[in-house]
């Protein structure tokens, strides 16, 4: 028997999903679609081509009884739809960010261990295969220093614009650099933000967020990082956004679902010439510059979503790389640099936690 799916917010994001469980027909039922748009949830019925479009998320959980719903919904709507679905004892993935406060998800992971759920969170890029190779060269290399960049433009839905409805990008969009650092070298212990704001000509109008932000991270490792994001630019040649680890000898230069470049690093040889393989990882040859590159292959979403369909079916929680719990550190990373913004002072990543 295949297991009941259903949606929660059938916007962009719940798009990128529903484009994932087209391909998982064979362990997933689609039986209802929830948006306050009854439009979009018509749409998604008729793209399915099963299931039920609802404008009531509550009426669709006690109708169609899924086992597990994606909640797909903006930052400022979490909460009411946590609650009910965990009353329901439906297991859920939430999209990033979980909340805009660190009360809230606090309060819905006590009530989801309660109940036994199995839970995630959206941050596909640890499903990346480019993941492992990042890790093994941090094992491998005494990393001091992180430099993390992600610059880009107004996001065109209409809350995005406003802080008090989105987070800001650091905790809205850039959230999932936070993230990946996070997985691949370490656990963050103090951050220190400023924002910038007047450097964007003509915004929209209601737009009332940071133009840029810039993060002095210090990691319980020792390490020290920076963190900067802005949704200032205009054009892609403005900026090359990308995270850089960096030794005394050699550095990794990560561009999320895109490319690992490293540098410094002593790879096997292969017999063909000049190019060089990594045993089962994906890596290809040697670029001009001298980096051993790795290339994304596949979407890491298609194998987040799937990983977690099956850890509820299979009822093993642990094979989902990113869980509430653990999604809660990174939302605590991002919302530190918020509350440093506001009180010019650093902010300890632990005590956002207590």
């Amino acid at each position: 028997m295949k297991a009941k799916l259903a949606v929660i917010g059938c916007g962009g994001i719940g798009s990128y999903h529903l484009g994932h469980f087209l391909q998982f027909t064979d362990i997933i039922d689609m039986v209802g679609f929830c948006d306050l748009i009854p439009e979009r949830a018509e749409a998604f019925v008729a793209k399915a081509g099963q299931g039920k479009a609802f404008t009531d998320y509550k009426e669709m959980l006690d109708e169609v009884k899924p086992d597990m719903v994606f909640i797909c919904i903006p930052p400022y709507c979490h909460g009411e739809v946590e609650d009910e679905v965990i009353k329901r004892k439906i297991h859920f993935f939430v999209e990033k960010p979980l909340a805009l406060n660190m009360d809230l998800p606090k309060q819905i992971l006590a009530k989801a261990k309660a109940a036994g759920l199995v839970t995630a969170s959206g941050f596909q890029c640890r499903y990346s295969n480019l993941v492992e190779p990042n890790i093994e060269f941090i094992k491998n290399n005494d990393v001091v220093f992180v430099s993390c960049e992600r610059m880009g433009g107004i996001p065109g839905v209409e809350w995005w614009k406003d802080k008090s409805l989105s987070g800001g990008q650091a905790v809205e969009q850039t959230i999932h650099q936070f993230d990946i650092i996070r997985y691949v070298f370490g656990e963050p212990e103090t951050v220190f933000s400023m924002n910038a704001t007047g450097l964007i000509k003509n915004p929209p109008e209601g737009y009332d967020t940071d133009d840029l932000s810039v993060t002095c991270v210090k990691f319980k490792s020792g390490a020290l990082g920076t963190i900067s994001t802005g949704c200032y630019v205009e054009k892609g040649e403005a900026y090359d956004s990308k995270v850089v680890f960096s030794s005394a000898t050699s550095r990794a230069e990560l561009k999320i679902l895109g490319t690992l470049k490293i540098y410094g690093a002593q790879p096997e040889k292969a017999a063909d010439g000049d190019s060089f393989v990594i045993k089962g990882d994906g890596g290809v040859a040697q670029s001009s510059d001298k980096a051993l590159v790795y290339k994304q292959e596949g979407d890491a979403g298609v194998l987040c979503d799937r990983t977690f369909i099956e850890a509820v079916i299979q009822g093993k929680p642990e094979m989902v790389r990113s869980p509430y719990e653990d999604a809660m550190r990174s939302l605590a990373f991002t919302l530190a640099c918020n509350k440093s913004m506001e009180t010019g002072m650093p902010v300890n990543i632990d005590d956002m936690l207590k």
